[in-house]
């Protein structure tokens, strides 16, 4: 009971910290490329956790954990931050907020596939009517739909689930901001080059906004946010725990309409209020 109440005050105060993720980089857009925040916020991170790492004399990872570290940098260092970035171009992050809802079934999916986890029948379909929810959602006409931002969410979803399942697994071993730090750093060789020939042709034109999205995206999504969610992930489970992922569209919503002034459809609100609902009940049956 310690360990689940654990793994769930570790996952929320995860979840808060990443529903400003969306916003963040839809502010951070405005004055970067895609390509070139998606690679300065992985390096900023990772010389964050480089730092970490060296102060408190960590062990460098084993040979038999290097595919899965590379998976989670694969998922959640490059492939979500970079297709997010790239989705934010053609819709709102309000209406990206929403496509969260479908992280929670993605997650534990990979769970299963990659983290031995078990859930009973009925989470698999209270599950798959809260993401239901979120694709009815995605197709209706709400004013900011785009097919290729709405694909782009759904590509960059089930590479993060792929990254929040794997990066839970090992978390187990080695701990969770030990998981991000090395993942962060084995992105590192690639990301260095990709800054540099997307480095920015002038300063002049960014704004304090922009630099405050990629201040936020580098330091709490890329990094501390990791630290609580790997953490709940690992000690309450992957597929249960990984269900608090859909109380972020609340907080993303919240935070798109007040900070960012963006219109909130009723119809984002009921997709959401219906999703959460949802994974009330797929968190009893995990």
């Amino acid at each position: 009971m310690q360990s689940a109440g654990s793994g769930w005050g570790n996952g929320l105060l995860g979840v808060i910290i990443f529903s400003g993720s969306l916003p963040a980089t839809r502010v951070a857009v405005g004055g970067f490329s895609a390509l070139f925040l998606t690679s300065a916020r992985a390096i900023i991170a990772a010389l964050i956790g480089a730092a970490v790492l060296g102060l408190l004399r960590q062990a460098w990872p084993e040979r038999k954990d290097l595919i899965s570290l590379a998976i989670v940098s694969f998922g959640v260092v490059v492939g979500f931050p970079l297709l997010t970035a790239l989705a934010l171009q053609h819709i709102t992050s309000a209406h990206s907020i929403v496509f969260i809802g479908l992280l929670p079934l993605s997650t534990a999916i990979f769970a299963v596939l990659r983290g031995g986890e078990r859930p009973r029948p009925l989470f698999w379909l209270f599950a798959v009517l809260g993401s239901a929810t979120v694709a009815g959602f995605a197709l209706s006409n709400d004013g900011s739909a785009s097919v290729t931002g709405d694909l782009l969410m759904v590509a960059a979803i089930v590479l993060c689930g792929l990254g929040y399942a794997e990066g839970a697994a090992l978390s187990r071993r080695i701990g969770g901001w030990q998981v991000i730090s090395w993942a962060l750093l084995l992105a590192l060789p690639l990301m260095l080059p990709v800054a540099l020939l997307t480095w920015p042709s002038t300063w002049s034109s960014v704004g304090a906004p922009a630099w405050m999205g990629l201040a936020y995206v580098s330091v709490f999504s890329m990094f501390v946010g990791f630290i609580f969610w790997y953490r709940g992930l690992a000690t309450g489970g992957i597929a249960r725990v990984g269900q608090l992922q859909q109380l972020q569209p609340f907080f993303g919503l919240a935070l798109a309409g007040f900070l960012l002034h963006e219109p909130v459809a009723w119809s984002m609100i009921a997709a959401t209020a219906l999703v959460v609902a949802c994974v009330f009940f797929a968190r009893r049956y995990a």
